[in-house]
This record gives structure tokens, sequence and C-alpha cells, in this order.
């Protein structure tokens, strides 16, 4: 948003958003200069603390509004940088585990199977 000046840079509102932990949300409202990409709205909001702490095995994955991004990608306004934690458990071995669990009688189709009913109808 140019202002009426002479000398102002145009700058734009971006958000930056982290999870470092269950329920431990974290957020920045930022105003950046046009042109600014996904890594220098990292380093204007979280520091390089919060950024090595993310980037255990590598570059912290990154998004924008759900997609993810790469950190040269150029920020539009009122852009929301998400910052993703890696799972600690792959979300299918979880289900067949929990499935496994609770075995196969009482969860899906056959959980509400009427009475008299063939099994899975």
């Amino acid at each position: 948003m140019a202002e009426a000046g002479g000398g102002a840079s145009a700058t734009i509102a971006i958000t930056v958003v982290v999870c470092l932990a269950p329920r431990e949300v974290r957020e920045w409202t930022l105003d950046l200069p046009v042109g600014a990409t996904v890594a220098d709205a990292l380093h204007a909001s979280c520091g390089t603390a919060t950024l090595s702490a993310l980037e255990e095995g590598g570059a912290p994955c990154v998004g924008i509004w759900g997609r993810v991004a790469n950190l040269d990608v150029v920020l539009q306004p009122q852009d929301r940088v998400e910052i993703y934690r890696p799972l600690k458990v792959d979300p299918k071995v979880a289900r067949r585990e929990r499935f496994a669990r609770q075995g196969a009688r009482t969860t899906g189709l056959f959980a509400r199977r009427r009475p008299g009913g063939k099994s899975g109808y």
C-alpha cells in the first residue's frame, strides 16, 4: 500500500504462524517491503533460534495458506506463511494400528449391522 508522500516505500501485511508443540501456536503479523520472500518473513518473525530448532532434519517445511511453498517464493499482500512440524507417526500406520486394536467387528461398516443381516451389509 503506497503512501502519499515522497520517498516512502510500499509494504505488505503478512502473517507468520508456527506450531512449536501440540496446542502451542505462535503468530506474528509483519509489514514487509513489496517483493519480500518467504525466507525474509521467516527471519523477520521467528528469528534464528526458533528456525534452528525447526531445521532439525534440513530446511523447515513451509507453506502459504496450506500449500507447500519454497523459501524463494515472493509474498503477496495478506498471505499467511505457515511453518509445519514433521509428523511423529505416519497417519496410515496409526490407522492400521488403531484398527488392529479395536478389531474388525467394531469399526466401519461392521459397527452398525442390522440384526439378522449378513456380515458387511
